[in-house]
């Protein structure tokens, strides 16, 4: 017989979950980056708590992608080390698995860890280390997305697609685009894409976000994204709108940084709700956990209060999420299996 159940961030948090969009150099733990500052001799602008969360966290917009993130130059201070990597991979698979994400795919750009001397490949061995410690100590499974740097040269993109290529089946289950959209477009990295294509690794791209629907059939049509990184713009393009839809591309959705960043003038206006409603895939995600001052349950709880939504569409949302998981077929056929009976036990009140 159904539980009813009132939506609560307890309840949320309880709900069995996937994570598909979370930045590792934006989701550390406050406290252990002031740890690591002081162990790496890494000149952080302050030690006190307070005072660097009022400096890295966001509460409010800043207006746009670029000055979002600027956030970045502080994290990425203390992301310069083997160790540092892999006590970051660890406690934000740790920090999930406390919300019942039972997986995540983590990503992050290898190149931005390079500064003491650190190669690229090694930069990936240490985040694989934290993340299977993580899986063997807690509740969930992991993948690391390796991204290119839209403002960095597309030759360093291609490198990052070897590198990928390279940890096929060894941890890296895709490659992603990301930064500032404007005057940097996807098409101009496509030959790293092809070489992920070519050896059948999966793609997603951060598109839409800050730049309109053009930025998304270039992720698409160039690139042969398998999913979005936010697409809030897609709307502004119906024709592409129901080729994503037709198609089932995955629109990984962060609707705190949207607000942030100034994608969207607020939550009432995203058109996460228009999406769900049209019948598009759509997932929700953090995106930067410490940055955007966020979590996965707070995400969900947003989409409650702002859109009303209940454990009918919480169930489509979490099952949507794990049928665009870059994941083996039959991994994730078990994994739903798993989910759907559980999520089937409730009602909303």
């Amino acid at each position: 017989m159904a539980e009813k159940v009132k939506i609560t961030e307890d309840f949320l948090r309880e709900l069995p979950k996937v994570e598909l969009h979370c930045h590792l150099d934006g989701s550390l733990r406050l406290e252990s980056m002031i740890d690591q500052a002081i162990k790496d001799k890494v000149d952080l602008p302050t030690t006190n708590a307070d005072d660097l969360r009022r400096m890295v966290c966001i509460n409010e917009q800043v207006n746009s992608l670029p000055n979002y993130l600027k956030n970045f130059e502080i994290t990425l201070k203390v992301l310069q080390t083997p160790e540092a990597l892999t006590r970051a991979a660890y406690e934000l698979a740790e920090d999930c698995s406390q919300e019942n994400i039972l997986y995540l795919e983590v990503r992050y750009s290898p190149i931005l860890h390079t500064e003491r001397g650190m190669t690229t490949m090694e930069t990936v061995d240490a985040v694989l280390k934290g993340l299977r410690q993580a899986e063997q100590d807690f509740k969930i499974k992991t993948g690391i997305i390796i991204c290119g740097i839209r403002s960095i040269s597309p030759e360093i993109s291609y490198r990052l697609a070897e590198l990928a290529v390279a940890f096929k089946n060894r941890g890296v289950v895709g490659f992603d685009l990301a930064g500032i959209e404007e005057n940097f477009p996807a098409k101009n990295h496509r030959e790293a894409f092809n070489l992920i294509l070519q050896n059948n690794i999966n793609t997603t791209l951060h598109a839409g976000e800050s730049y309109g629907p053009e930025s998304i059939h270039q992720a698409i049509h160039y690139c042969g994204a398998h999913r979005i990184g936010h697409g809030v713009r897609l709307k502004e393009d119906g024709d592409l709108l129901n080729y994503v839809n037709d198609h089932r591309i995955a629109l990984e959705m962060c609707l705190t940084s949207n607000v942030q960043t100034g994608s969207v003038p607020n939550y009432q206006s995203h058109p996460f709700k228009f999406y769900y409603e049209y019948g598009l895939r759509v997932t929700l995600n953090t995106d930067n956990r410490l940055i955007s001052n966020t979590t996965l349950t707070k995400e969900y709880y947003l989409a409650h209060q702002y859109y009303n939504f209940g454990i009918r569409e919480f169930k489509e949302i979490i099952i949507g999420g794990f049928k665009s998981a870059f994941l083996p077929h039959r991994t994730r056929t078990e994994l739903i299996k798993r989910i759907a009976d559980q999520l089937d036990t409730y009602v909303s009140v």
